[in-house]
């Protein structure tokens, strides 16, 4: 016995050798990196550290605490062999002992670290050697179980938009060149064919496919793309044949920006994991107590168990599971949570407030009132200002070019054009000189306009249209208005959020008028007109000094300080400029349809947190009531451990099944 006790000793002494030499390996790969360098570089690179350390600590604690099992179980016929068991026991508790006395002599608060150093040294001094290690293997299987989830929940999310290919076939010369992926340059065109994923950003110079883009936007439906379009790395050619020259390859593309904001996503770590410890700390006091209680009037295995019934260790593990599903099954929907806090906070919302241009209404706009001057008709007034328009790309020419589409016009051809950027554009058609712009590039090239056309300009300039003038020879005949034209899904997401409860505003650097019927039209009661952009941010401001937690949705450069002020931020810019993006959340595919659904996101986070809170508590209830009442003993604890630990997992897997449906309804 004295020599199996010594090499008991001995092998208590090596193990707090090893955890030391963990410990110290765990410190180098967190201060590896200078930490005054808090760039988010940094931070993944520590955490993923740290969680690499964390799993092989798990596996290493598991294999020594299920050798400590075998010997236990096999100490009930030789009970020599225990006095193995309870070095190797301890050892695998030396992380808990450790964290107990920091937190009595160093921070000088009790821990519940505490209360599981003496559950565990209660069931090693009542002699349940099995229980003892049975429970340590039960925690580190789960501990291992649910980290390898974590890191392979993390590594689902980040893959999202799929791998590089090995190899391209290059265009050299008009033959197709097989080269290594690696050996791409920028300007060299590479030949891809129907169901290729392209593997970098740039343009067709050849063919015309259809697209799927749905990895990396969100939508649901194939895009058409030819000549001159761009495309993304990450989406896939369904149909058809192009010739793509590289404008960015590897680390530059929009899916690698997309991939490192997720690394860095995935590693928030929820405030829940700070409130389950916190949670467990408070407790420690009151289980003591009971154990106290427990261990004067129903004795020391009694108290032993009464102690065990702290399961809040399975939330600190859980909860980022759950998180990480959430933010993939959000991925997957064309929605890139820059900071995974803003999903945790969209909960908190009551206040969501619209930037009008560019939010609530596209860039485009829609032709209007056309005004006759004289005896030209409408059509004829859209026919000459698209056929002069019809080389231009800008919003104002593609609104006349769909009106004129709209009603099936013939263009005539057009010759000598000129165009002033800014004012507008000056043609040939039929003998005849067409000039289409503003009044200001009107008056400019002599012509004059009647008082009739003045209180025209005034009427649209208050009710927020824009005029564009036509003009034959000398002649203005006639004026086409440009309305805003309203995001088709607005009307049915407004009235979404209105039945969550939400209050909603408008702000706006435009005027009262055309604000305030924009407002009337989409719902909206509250809004702000002739906002600057430094007041948008005040006006956050306070809303948030009313008490009002606010969500921001805007798009444009003015809108940056606003969206840095606001609870929430949300942005609709899209992909292609996810790296200077300051919102924490971005809509992919440039349109507001999921936004109710995003809010149901956080929602389903919000709701999977408190079950897995649930998760914990109730089987940790039940154990505490069960000791009192129905004399639960340690071996009672261990199995409601068991269903804890099992409850927890499942519910932080959950949402994967919860919203597979809805998710493919959206695809739909």
């Amino acid at each position: 016995m004295l020599h199996l006790a010594l090499i008991g000793g001995s092998l208590l002494y090596a193990g707090y050798k090893s955890y030391k030499e963990r410990t110290d390996k765990r410190k180098t790969a967190i201060t590896v990196i200078d930490p005054t360098d808090n760039t988010p570089e940094q931070s993944l690179a520590t955490t993923e550290s740290v969680l690499d350390e964390e799993l092989k600590d798990a596996k290493h604690y598991l294999t020594v605490s299920t050798g400590a099992l075998g010997l236990s179980v096999l100490g009930t016929v030789y009970p020599v062999l225990n006095a193995v068991v309870v070095p190797l026991v301890l050892y695998t508790t030396v992380p808990l002992f450790q964290a107990a006395l920091k937190g009595l002599f160093e921070e000088h608060r009790l821990r519940a670290s505490v209360v599981d150093s003496i559950a565990v040294i209660g069931t090693l001094s009542t002699r349940y050697y099995v229980a003892s290690s049975l429970a340590v293997s039960l925690f580190f299987l789960a501990q291992r179980l649910l980290l390898a989830t974590e890191d392979n929940s993390k590594k689902q999310l980040i893959s999202v938009f799929g791998q590089q290919p090995r190899s391209v076939w290059l265009l050299r010369e008009a033959v197709e060149v097989e080269i290594p992926f690696e050996s791409l340059r920028i300007g060299d065109v590479i030949v891809l064919n129907a169901g290729e994923m392209i593997p970098i950003d740039g343009y067709i110079t050849e063919g015309i496919a259809s697209i799927d883009q749905h990895a990396l936007t969100g939508e649901a439906q194939p895009v058409e793309r030819t000549v001159g379009d761009a495309v993304m790395a990450a989406t896939l050619v369904v149909a058809g044949k192009i010739c793509v020259m590289v404008e960015k390859a590897g680390q530059q593309t929009v899916a690698a920006q997309i991939g490192e904001v997720l690394k860095r996503t995935a590693n928030y770590r929820t405030s829940l994991e700070f409130k389950s410890t916190l949670l467990a700390d408070q407790m420690a006091l009151p289980t003591l107590f009971l154990g106290g209680v427990a261990f004067a009037s129903l004795g020391v295995i009694s108290a032993t168990a009464t102690v065990s019934c702290n399961f809040s260790e399975i939330i600190r593990i859980s909860s980022p599971i759950g998180m990480l599903n959430f933010l993939k099954i959000a991925s997957e929907q064309g929605i890139l949570f820059k900071d995974g806090r803003s999903l945790e906070l969209l909960h908190q919302i009551d206040t969501v407030v619209f930037d009008k241009t560019g939010t609530l209404t596209l860039e485009q706009p829609h032709v209007g009132f056309v005004h006759c001057w004289g005896n030209a008709t409408e059509n004829e007034i859209l026919r000459l200002a698209a056929a002069a328009e019809h080389k231009q790309t800008h919003p104002v020419a593609k609104a006349i070019l769909q009106a004129a589409h709209d009603r099936d016009l013939t263009l005539p051809p057009i010759d000598n054009a000129r165009y002033d950027i800014g004012y507008g554009i000056k043609v040939n058609i039929a003998h005849r000189c067409v000039r289409v712009g503003s009044s200001r590039f009107i008056s400019n090239e002599g012509l004059i306009l009647t008082t009739e056309m003045e209180a025209a300009q005034h009427h649209c300039h208050d009710n927020g249209y824009s005029l564009v003038y036509v003009a034959v020879d000398d002649s203005v005949i006639g004026t086409i208005e440009l309305h805003a034209t309203l995001r088709p899904e607005i009307k049915t997401v407004i009235q979404g959020l209105k039945k969550r409860g939400l209050q909603l505003y408008i702000l706006s650097g435009d005027h009262e008028k055309p604000t305030q019927k924009l407002a009337q039209e989409v719902g909206i009661t509250n809004y702000f007109a002739n906002t600057l952009p430094e007041g948008k941010a005040q006006l956050i401001e306070h809303l948030q000094a009313t008490g009002k937690s606010v969500c921001f949705i805007g798009d444009g450069i003015n809108d940056v300080i606003a969206l840095k002020k606001a609870t929430v931020s949300i942005s609709l810019k899209g992909a292609t400029s996810i790296a200077t993006d300051t919102a924490g959340i971005v809509l992919m595919n440039q349109n507001l349809s999921q936004l109710c659904y995003l809010f149901e996101l956080s929602d389903g986070l919000n709701k999977n947190m408190q079950n897995s809170f649930a998760a914990a508590l109730i089987p940790g209830a039940v154990g505490l009531g069960g000791v009192f009442l129905f004399h639960f003993g340690i071996y009672s604890t261990i199995l409601l451990y068991i269903s804890s630990m099992a409850a927890g997992g499942a519910n932080a897997m959950l949402p994967l099944l919860t919203y597979k449906d809805k998710d493919a309804t959206l695809d739909d």
